[in-house]
């Protein structure tokens, strides 16, 4: 089966920025000394034969479609140029003491009439200034109000009153082949609404980096939470915080992120679901940060559980629920006797079919929440109240990483940029990826050959030896990289690679 590689994206640099990456990709010129050029991106007419027959069974979007445009926010950010070295410094114009700002956009939905905006963390993170335009065409500096990179969350707000707020529907009744809506602002058009279906649910792609550890375990230990709903209504660049509604309008997930090997809708979506949306936004607007009850198990991770269950002597087919594969001690697992082995089926009177769902349903909750399990040890089925504790402060893992390393990590070769190509470009920082190996990272994410790398974790990368300079200030062991395709589009996403 084809394997998809999950981008987050936020685009659109600034209109002169645009001209010079377009330019620079339109060129001839070699950029790291071998022939080749990539095909520019084109739009094309789609035309439509029509036979004039009406088409029956398809819901109504027009209600819909009015609702939801009407609490859309196209963002403007502008977001800082941080480096490991103290001098600024700028990827198209050369110099440090003439730094053009980098420009992204993206999406958000108003989730309170005065002026509280939900979008992705994503599309905020390292912003210097966020401003928000209206579909009524008001522009409003916002300002950062919390994020939260482990549901890839963020809450702005603006002095606003009055506005429209988005209705939320109950993402746990969303059900799968139902109809629903995307609505954002993709590639700053104007606001843009696509129809599709619900494809799956509870879908964890592995794009939040601390989300399994190096052994392939997901760890209810861990903060992160993916619980995706899969969607193949497009969702492209600058879509990142809009809107995924049911055909009444009403939300049932924040935009997050596309399955793709071009950076562009090649057929899936992700959105987060709303029940954990609600949870994380009221923690946000309320304290600044989000409140997270640890239940302290791990299971196996969801693209290797079979092949762990096997490994146990266990059929995959016969484990309905979340596989316990370590209880940390100390935790709220261990004090109400949870034990390796057990099966949890069950989290207060809900039944659970993976450990993706158990996870997301636990991080609704806040510490000293007291939830009721229902888990299965050996033959017998057991019931037992569990009081959740606040989670420990992580330690930070920095990556050390040699040439060769970084090399085979991400599947990838790269050399400096061609002096000739830099100079007549004005670019001052970048390195070439030269090659991908189609089993690699980098081939899984979608980053193709002839790709220039801009920065990793906001430090400037000319070399490998900058590239290992980056990584060390990785937190967590997860690098933040930003880099220009071979069409010209800027991506920007986050790998993890271990300590």
């Amino acid at each position: 089966m084809k394997k998809f590689g999950i981008i987050l994206i936020t685009v659109l640099v600034a209109a002169l920025v645009s001209f010079t990456v377009f330019k620079l990709m339109d060129s001839k010129q070699d950029i790291f000394g071998s022939e080749g050029d990539s095909p520019a991106q084109s739009i094309h007419f789609a035309n439509v034969k029509s036979d004039g027959q009406a088409v029956e069974d398809l819901p109504e979007f027009t209600q819909a479609a009015t609702l939801v445009t009407q609490s859309i926010v196209h963002l403007k950010v502008v977001l800082k140029r941080s480096s490991n070295n103290t001098q600024t410094y700028d990827p198209y114009y050369g110099s440090a003491g003439r730094s053009a700002p980098a420009m992204a956009s993206g999406s958000g939905v108003i989730w309170s009439k005065d002026g509280y905006i939900v979008t992705n963390n994503h599309v905020v993170e390292g912003a210097t200034s966020v401003e928000v335009i209206l579909t009524d065409k008001r522009i409003f500096e916002a300002k950062l109000v919390g994020r939260d990179p482990n549901t890839d969350l963020a809450v702005i707000k603006i002095n606003a009153n009055d506005l429209t707020q988005i209705q939320i529907a109950n993402s746990d009744e969303v059900k799968v082949g139902q109809w629903v809506l995307a609505a954002g602002y993709p590639f700053s058009l104007n606001t843009t609404v696509t129809a599709g279906i619900v494809s799956a649910k509870e879908r964890s792609i592995g794009l939040i980096g601390n989300s399994k550890d190096q052994s392939g375990t997901s760890s209810a230990m861990s903060s992160a939470v993916e619980a995706y709903i899969q969607t193949d209504a497009a969702i492209n660049p600058g879509n990142s915080g809009g809107a995924l509604v049911n055909t009444s309008g009403k939300l049932i997930g924040i935009n997050a992120a596309i399955a793709s090997q071009t950076g562009s809708y090649e057929g899936y979506g992700f959105a987060i679901p709303v029940n954990l949306v609600d949870k994380v936004v009221k923690d946000l607007i309320q304290y600044g940060e989000v409140k997270r009850g640890l239940l302290g198990v791990s299971f196996p991770s969801p693209a290797t559980e079979d092949e762990y269950l096997i490994q146990q002597g266990i059929k995959p087919g016969k484990v309905k629920g979340a596989y316990i594969t370590g209880v940390q001690t100390g935790s709220a697992a261990a004090s109400a006797g949870l034990k390796q082995g057990d099966i949890i089926q069950g989290i207060d009177n809900v039944k659970i079919n993976s450990s993706v769902e158990l996870s997301e349903r636990i991080a609704r909750h806040h510490p000293g929440d007291v939830i009721e399990l229902e888990y299965k040890r050996g033959k017998e089925v057991l019931n037992q109240k569990v009081t959740l504790k606040a989670q420990e402060p992580k330690q930070q893992r920095t990556l050390n990483l040699d040439a060769q390393t970084i090399s085979s990590k991400l599947g990838a070769s790269f050399a400096p940029l061609n002096p000739a190509f830099r100079q007549h470009y004005r670019m001052n920082t970048g390195l070439a990826v030269i090659a991908v190996d189609p089993a690699g990272l980098f081939a899984q994410i979608g980053i193709q050959r002839g790709s220039i790398i801009l920065s990793i974790n906001g430090g400037r990368v000319n070399n490998l030896e900058d590239m290992k300079e980056a990584f060390k200030s990785a937190s967590n062991g997860i690098a933040r990289f930003e880099c220009l395709n071979p069409e010209g589009l800027r991506i920007v996403f986050n790998l993890s690679l271990g300590a």
